[in-house]
């Protein structure tokens, strides 16, 4: 049978090329081309060590440098073509060097699998990932803490179960997200450092015969050390699932944000007023102004939920080591990266330019017997009484209060005797959403 191969760098033992479906269902040069500085970056200091290692002449290496260095230039400024027959970004790189230096280029890939090759590569992205996620993490933190100065005493009401429970300042609840932003931030750091042991030298799966230098051209890249282990190095993607589940948890917080956004922003509460620049309208109700980029941060959570879901099913059931099922494993994280960074930018547009409504919060935080916590712990500091016969009392005072249709700092003094009357004056010093804050305060 007349030999008919499409990819001269594997097809050696292959007769007939491989039909027009496995082309596409084996080409992820679409999704991978995005790994091209990395993959350049850790080819040159292959070369490198190559050559120190004297395996490859210095000849070679020069001209493998000079051609990486015009491939990376090619790429950015899109004279580089790229082609499904060599499906993915290593081969493509490879066979333009081959084609700009000649054979030497076919030396770089000594002791080499895209095995370790594609694992750190992948790593190198996660780990700037990490780094730019963690930016845009403090970007927003730092959008929080302008106003959480501003509003330090704006008075709000605080919620259980989405009823009124206590009166809080909009400083404190905006803190709470930025306490979460912090814990999110933190993830980032930490899975950039569980990612930082370089997979090179692994080669296939059980290292290579060659004289290389792994520490070399993990110092190189920036990594702490060489992987210790050669078959975990090319088999796992801890790393990426680590990655997509901080990814899956900020978004988790963001979508919590936009929910009170979305409610805050709502006729029925009225405490926050959305720019245009971050609301649309209606194509029919023209009074209409909708808060869609809370709506969407909201709901591209499910996005990142379901690309964690996704790569731990690939995950599940793999044997050691590497399998083709290991290409799946970056669509979902290139995906999750761009949705929360495009949802962290959003967050801090809606929040940084909302204008906030002091007296409907204020309105609110006074509804509900909001400071009834504060009778029950006066009388608990005040008469030594124990809390569970101070919450029955204040259960009765606070009914008394509903049925007069009074607030609790509006009921006389002596309504609240009759109930208990060792109760004083000094009570109404709590009863005030401002002094109930000021209690909590000291």
């Amino acid at each position: 049978m007349t030999k008919n191969k499409t990819n001269t760098m594997w097809g050696g033992r292959f007769e007939e090329k491989p039909s027009d479906i496995m082309t596409q269902i084996n080409a992820s040069i679409d999704i991978d081309k995005r790994l091209y500085a990395q993959d350049i970056a850790g080819s040159k200091a292959y070369a490198d060590m190559l050559v120190a290692q004297k395996i490859i002449p210095a000849e070679d290496g020069q001209k493998i440098q000079h051609g990486l260095d015009q491939i990376k230039n090619e790429i950015e400024s899109g004279a580089f073509e790229f082609s499904y027959a060599l499906e993915d970004i290593h081969m493509n790189i490879e066979s333009r060097l081959k084609d700009i230096i000649g054979d030497s280029a076919g030396k770089l890939h000594t002791a080499r699998s895209r095995n370790d090759q594609v694992a750190t590569d992948f790593k190198l992205w996660v780990r700037d990932a990490c780094d730019a996620m963690t930016s845009k993490i403090e970007d927003f933190q730092n959008v929080l803490q302008n106003l959480i100065i501003e509003h330090e005493n704006t008075i709000m009401p605080g919620f259980t179960h989405l009823q009124v429970a206590q009166p809080v300042t909009l400083a404190m609840h905006l803190g709470a997200y930025k306490q979460m932003l912090e814990r999110d931030k933190q993830r980032f750091i930490n899975c950039k450092a569980n990612a930082n042991q370089c997979p090179l030298g692994a080669a296939a799966l059980s290292g290579t015969g060659f004289p290389i230098d792994r520490n070399a051209t993990a110092n190189a890249l920036g990594f702490d050390a060489p992987q210790p282990n050669t078959m975990d190095a090319v088999a796992s993607r801890d790393f990426a699932t680590e990655f997509l589940f901080a990814c899956a948890q900020c978004g988790i917080h963001l979508s919590r944000l936009a929910e009170e956004i979305i409610l805050w922003s709502s006729s029925q509460f009225g405490f926050i007023t959305l720019s245009d620049a971050w609301s649309t309208g209606s194509s029919i109700m023209p009074q209409k102004k909708n808060p869609d980029a809370a709506e969407l941060v909201r709901a591209k959570t499910g996005r990142l939920n379901g690309n964690l879901v996704q790569l731990l099913t690939v995950m599940k059931a793999l044997p050691l080591t590497y399998n083709k099922d290991l290409q799946e494993d970056k669509a979902c994280v290139f995906e999750s990266f761009d949705t929360l960074i495009l949802c962290l930018d959003a967050s801090s547009g809606m929040v940084s330019t909302m204008s906030v409504n002091k007296d409907a919060m204020l309105s609110a935080a006074k509804s509900g017997y909001s400071t009834a916590t504060e009778i029950a712990d006066w009388l608990v500091r005040n008469l030594g009484m124990p809390f569970r016969d101070a919450h029955h009392i204040t259960g009765a005072i606070v009914k008394v209060a509903e049925d007069k249709n009074l607030k609790l700092d509006e009921l006389d003094l002596a309504e609240m005797k009759k109930i208990e009357p060792r109760i004083d004056g000094s009570i109404f010093d709590v009863l005030s959403v401002e002094g109930a804050i000021k209690s909590r305060q000291k």
